[in-house]
């Protein structure tokens, strides 16, 4: 999941929602395109917990910096198409038409929380754990070849 992947896929989302919105269509019969957007939200929400608090090998490279940034950008995007959503919807179809995309978008958040953020959670996690047996295998490698050479000299 990057930001600007997820951010295209938002957008394409948003402008189909716009144009069915404007044609007259039922909220309901946009499920596919609501499911992507909200999907696109909360990945984006996701990214944000996980940069502020990102994991160890990340600190050594600049990528946070520039993540965080993409981050930012995208989530301003974001805001902005839910408040011309919130508009269209409102102003088309009422208040109650609102209230049910942010139902769809909760339940969606919901789902990928439970699934795929839960996935990107266990990735990152089997990530770590297979960096630090690198780690150690190699300091412990090193330290041993260190030991034999040292034992091989005094003989």
């Amino acid at each position: 999941m990057d930001p600007v992947s997820i951010i295209a896929a938002a957008t394409t989302a948003y402008n189909a929602l716009k144009k069915g919105i404007e044609i007259g269509r039922e909220i309901q019969d946009m499920g596919g395109q609501l499911a992507t957007w909200a999907g696109a939200v909360s990945d984006i929400d996701f990214l944000e917990r996980k940069n502020e608090d990102p994991p160890w090998y990340k600190a050594f490279s600049q990528s946070v910096q520039q993540e965080a940034i993409a981050i930012f950008t995208a989530k301003k995007q974001l805001e902005q198409q839910r408040n011309e959503l919130r508009t269209y919807i409102q102003f088309s179809m009422g208040q109650s038409a609102w209230d049910e995309l942010l139902r769809i978008e909760a339940k969606v958040r919901k789902q990928r929380a439970d699934h795929e953020h839960r996935k990107a959670e266990i990735k990152e996690a089997i990530v770590s754990a297979l960096l630090i047996l690198v780690m150690v295998t190699s300091v412990t490698g090193f330290l041993t070849i260190v030991a034999w050479l040292w034992m091989e000299n005094n003989r």
